[in-house]
């Protein structure tokens, strides 16, 4: 029987005990191959798919991770919803490290990224005015609420490029544009799953002040070391988080993520 799976998760090696005992599977895509192996593994009874996002050893930097792969190994196994968790650092001093960030918008800041499966011969236009799906957003919120998870109901991420982290100039101009958090892999991989007509949900985890807040010179840029430190610190609230959330989740789906290729093509 075809493996299938109705969710599918991106994360870091922590994640790896949802799937404990679970064993990996190949899937093949017109797009090489995926980070890592698929392990599916089943949560509140649904089927759920994991890739981490940096393979198995963490070795794709965010510049390099094989994001069309992935999505489309998740669309392969009729995957309809993506979860994905990420650290990301904080541009607010209100978003502190361990608050969680259930974002709405992003802004991108990498270069030279495929972003697109449709390279033509049809051009197809896929909307991204609201490219994090509703539906899952507010299921989570409502998951961390009762859990009594610090977090924010939505915000705005900016995706750099990485793998250096920003400069005290480009965090001070990011924050003053109003946006919340920083991070390097949300985009494509939220379009990706978009053009996929795949519901997306970011949950990021604030694992730091970015360059540091303006105005407070005790706060310390961010170091890898201390990325590592608080999102572990915090891995097991989040695993727990994303396993209620996926039993919560809702057979039917009542966003617009799953219509979002109608209209979007240009026909002669």
């Amino acid at each position: 029987m075809k493996p299938r799976a109705e969710v599918g998760v991106f994360g870091g090696s922590g994640f790896y005990k949802f799937f404990k005992g679970a064993k990996g599977i190949s899937v093949r895509t017109p797009y090489g191959r995926p980070s890592a192996s698929v392990t599916i593994s089943k949560i509140g009874g649904k089927s759920v798919a994991f890739i981490p996002r940096h393979g198995a050893h963490h070795e794709y930097p965010p510049h390099s991770v094989p994001y069309l792969a992935n999505i489309y190994a998740f669309k392969r196994l009729g995957t309809e919803r993506v979860v994905g968790p990420n650290a990301v650092g904080s541009l607010k001093a209100s978003i502190h490290p361990g608050d969680l960030v259930l974002c709405d918008q992003f802004v991108n800041f990498t270069s030279g990224r495929k972003d697109t499966y449709f390279d033509g011969p049809e051009t197809t236009h896929v909307g991204a005015a609201e490219p994090y799906c509703p539906q899952m957003r507010e299921v989570a919120a409502g998951v961390a609420r009762d859990q009594g998870l610090d977090f924010h109901p939505n915000g705005t991420v900016v995706v750099i490029q990485g793998p250096r982290f920003s400069s005290k100039a480009e965090s001070r101009f990011f924050a003053r544009q109003g946006w919340d958090v920083v991070n390097m892999t949300q985009y494509p991989e939220v379009m990706l799953a978009r053009e996929m007509e795949m519901c997306y949900l970011n949950i990021s985890l604030a694992t730091d002040y970015d360059a540091g807040l303006e105005g407070n010179p005790e706060v310390k840029a961010v170091s890898h070391e201390e990325v590592i430190k608080v999102f572990n610190e915090h891995m097991e609230s989040l695993r727990d988080m994303i396993v209620e959330l996926v039993k919560r989740l809702p057979a039917e789906r009542t966003c617009e993520c799953g219509s979002a290729l109608k209209n979007a093509r240009m026909s002669a």
